[in-house]
C-alpha cells in the first residue's frame, strides 16, 4: 500500500493488519502510555480487536484518520499520527495527534509529521480547523502542538474514567484555522 505522506524523514502509510506487533510493542511501553492510561502495556487481544480496526477505519471522503509513521531512510516503524476528522459528514474538524516510540522522542518526528498533516489538511484536504488536546502536564506534547503552529485555546477537565497521575491538573486544547495558518506562513 502507497504513502499518504512524506517528509524529508518520515513516509505516512495506512496501516494494515500486520500492524499488530508494531502496535502491541509501541503500547506495551509504560513511558508512551504514561500520559494515556497512567502506563499500562495495552494487551495484543485490545491490540487486534480495539485498536487496530479504528486505526483502519476509512472515511466517507477517501482518508483515514491514522496514519503510520515510518522512518523513511530506514522503514523503522516508529509510531502514529492522528489526522481525524471530528465530524461524520466531513473533514472540516480534525484532530491531531501522535503516539511515537521512545526512540523518536526528541528528534524532531513528531512536529515534522504534524506540520506535514496540518499543511496536506489545508491545501488538499478542505479542512478549516485542527485541533488538538492532551494533560496539561505533557510538556513534550504541549511543545510539539506549539511547534506545529497550533495555539493554546484552553484549560479544561476532562472526565476520565479513572484518575491518572497528572489528570488531576486538567487538560488543554490547541487549535490552528486555516485563516491563522495562512496568515503565518
Amino acid at each position: 500500500m502507497g504513502s499518504f505522506l512524506e517528509t524529508d524523514r518520515l513516509v505516512l502509510r495506512p496501516f494494515t493488519a500486520a500492524d499488530a506487533d508494531d502496535l502491541i510493542a509501541l503500547d506495551g511501553d509504560p513511558e508512551v502510555m504514561r500520559f494515556i492510561n497512567g502506563g499500562r502495556p495495552t494487551d495484543r487481544e485490545a491490540v487486534e480487536t480495539r485498536v487496530l480496526p479504528r486505526l483502519l477505519h476509512d472515511y466517507p471522503w477517501g482518508t483515514r484518520g491514522y496514519w503510520a509513521a515510518e522512518e523513511k531512510s530506514t522503514g523503522t516503524f516508529l509510531g502514529w499520527f492522528e489526522f481525524r476528522p471530528l465530524a461524520a459528514d466531513g473533514p472540516a474538524v480534525v484532530e491531531l495527534g501522535y503516539r511515537l516510540n521512545r526512540a523518536a522522542w526528541g528528534r524532531g518526528y513528531a512536529t515534522e509529521g504534524a506540520r506535514a498533516l496540518i499543511h496536506k489538511g489545508f491545501t488538499d484536504l478542505g479542512v478549516e480547523r485542527v485541533t488538538a488536546n492532551t494533560m496539561a502536564v505533557n510538556t513534550g506534547s504541549r511543545r510539539v502542538m506549539e511547534k506545529a503552529g497550533l495555539e493554546f485555546v484552553r484549560h479544561f477537565t476532562g472526565d476520565w474514567p479513572e484518575a491518572i497521575d497528572g489528570s488531576e491538573h486538567g487538560e488543554v486544547e490547541y487549535a490552528l484555522t486555516r485563516t491563522r495558518w495562512e496568515q503565518t506562513r
